[in-house]
């Protein structure tokens, strides 16, 4: 296994919907092992396929003592909204994060690694890394979910000039542990990214 690269905010392939798995044979099985080493080397809740310059629907997750992987995921979502709970990162969006509208239950419906049917639900952390995962494989990132104020300084911040910094300085930090078989440390739970909330 190695850790990956992380694509950052302005690489196509994070707006781009990513395509549906049909080969589920060694290749499928090293790229989530890769993905899982990736996630917990950068102290992610989860990671998605795009994330790491691959196009398919495929995301692992780590929250709350639940981890795993799901390709061709298919959410559901119900429940009240967690309201502003958490601050809400992302990997591909280093340096800042806000708070986003989740709802409190998510389930996603889909295949492990064989091609075996998978369920995966939760509510909280966890509901929240299920939506969050399943917009990175829709090209959505988190910050297209926010409204308003909140909406415009996110926007505002990564047109900066400060921000093409805190990209630069996070790539070449990450790339430090790129290609290793080994990780810095493990992921108790849902950790919390550089801006405070939970990166992913």
């Amino acid at each position: 296994m190695a850790v990956l690269s992380i694509r950052m905010i302005g690489d196509p392939i994070l707006r781009t919907p990513a395509a549906e798995v049909t080969d589920f044979g060694p290749e499928l099985a090293r790229l989530i092992g890769d993905m899982t080493e990736t996630m917990i080397d950068v102290q992610g809740a989860g990671l998605a396929a795009p994330q790491v310059g691959i196009g398919l629907q495929v995301f692992t997750y780590r929250v709350d003592g639940a981890e795993g992987h799901v390709v061709n995921p298919v959410l559901e979502v119900a429940g009240a909204s967690q309201g502003e709970i958490d601050v809400e990162g992302c990997l591909s969006v280093p340096g800042l994060g806000s708070f986003v509208d989740r709802t409190e239950w998510a389930r996603v419906t889909g295949k492990d690694l064989t091609g075996q049917e998978i369920v995966v639900e939760g509510t909280g952390m966890l509901a929240r890394a299920l939506q969050h995962e399943t917009d990175h494989l829709r090209g959505r990132l988190y910050i297209d979910r926010l409204a308003g104020e909140d909406r415009k300084n996110a926007l505002r911040a990564i047109r900066s000039a400060d921000y093409n910094r805190v990209t630069t300085r996070t790539a070449a930090e990450r790339a430090r542990s790129l290609g290793s078989s080994f990780t810095r440390g493990v992921l108790p739970g849902a950790t919390s990214g550089p801006s405070g909330g939970t990166s992913r």
